[in-house]
């Protein structure tokens, strides 16, 4: 079983040679049996942000550098329609597998192939001296978004963490409960009681009131995490609740979990919510935080086409 996802350079090889049949052959077929060559069982399930299989996204790009390189040749019908998702090697893919028998980069399809290099050349700004530089980055460019964007978010994180942390404890408790509110949870309110039996506010759940969420906030500094006598106090004020939130600027101590477990044997349903957590949940709902820039990923759609008449 290979512990890493190859690759859209590594796919590149063992697609042509998978398609050296000189059969038409569905990008789906191609992917399936790429996961096979490759033991991709587990590894193929694992999804960028938008859904797709990090596997498919790089089995497709190696496909679609293999065209470019006019290695890999789409299949056309008698009318000369293009049939969506299937593919067939040509002669000059056939002799590319004699040639490189054991790795296929895009440096080599470069070096071997007009097309790539011409494509290449008309696409890229890389200077010619850059050219290797810029082959040896091996994740596909949805991977790249996903790694920039991820490190973008976390500082957001953090910066969000550090102005959470600035403000009252009465502030946090109304940020919680309008989180909570803005996920769906129901209609929420502030008890206005700091400091009372534990409760900080309520969501209830429907128009009567007659299903409530119980919640707690603490303003905490990172370095003091919520321990088993908070979560204690808190399962006491539930009363005949059995729903609760527990939400932290900080984080929780494992006797504070353990006290959470012995409270779900009884029947209390709490959740825990640590500042890291609060914060990805604040970006997700767009609380607190405003919309700088965005981009749009498309794709073609296929189905547009298809209805076309021949």
């Amino acid at each position: 079983m290979a512990e890493e996802i190859p690759t859209y350079d590594e796919f590149m090889l063992p697609v042509l040679k998978f398609l050296k049949d000189k059969k038409e052959h569905k990008t789906k077929e191609i992917y399936e049996a790429m996961c096979k060559h490759f033991g991709l069982d587990k590894q193929k399930r694992k999804l960028l942000p938008g859904g797709k299989s990090i596997t498919y996204n790089n089995c497709s790009w190696a496909i679609s550098h293999l065209k470019i390189a006019k290695f890999v040749e789409p299949i056309k019908t008698e009318t000369g329609k293009i049939k969506t998702g299937y593919c067939q090697i040509t002669k000059e893919g056939l002799d590319i597998i004699a040639k490189y028998k054991n790795q296929l980069t895009r440096k080599d399809l470069y070096d071997n192939s007009v097309a790539y290099s011409e494509y290449y050349k008309k696409k890229s700004k890389t200077k010619k001296e850059n050219l290797e530089k810029d082959f040896d980055i091996k994740e596909s460019p949805e991977e790249i978004l996903d790694t920039e964007y991820q490190k973008i978010k976390d500082k957001l994180v953090d910066d969000l963490l550090e102005r959470i942390r600035g403000i009252s404890p009465e502030l946090f408790e109304k940020l919680v409960v309008d989180l909570l509110t803005k996920m769906g949870y129901g209609i929420g309110e502030v008890t206005g009681q700091t400091g009372d039996k534990g409760i900080d506010g309520i969501i209830k759940e429907d128009k009567l009131g007659l299903d409530e969420i119980y919640i707690q906030a603490k303003l905490w500094d990172e370095n003091k995490k919520v321990g088993g006598p908070e979560i204690q106090k808190f399962v006491g004020a539930l009363k005949g609740k059995h729903k609760g939130v527990f939400v932290t600027s900080s984080d929780f101590t494992p006797a504070a979990k353990e006290e959470r477990a012995d409270a779900q044997k009884s029947g209390k349903n709490i959740i825990f919510i640590n500042g890291k957590e609060l914060a990805n949940l604040m970006i997700d709902y767009n609380l607190g935080v405003s919309l700088q820039q965005s981009y749009d990923i498309k794709k073609v759609n296929n189905n547009y086409f298809d209805d076309f008449e021949d």
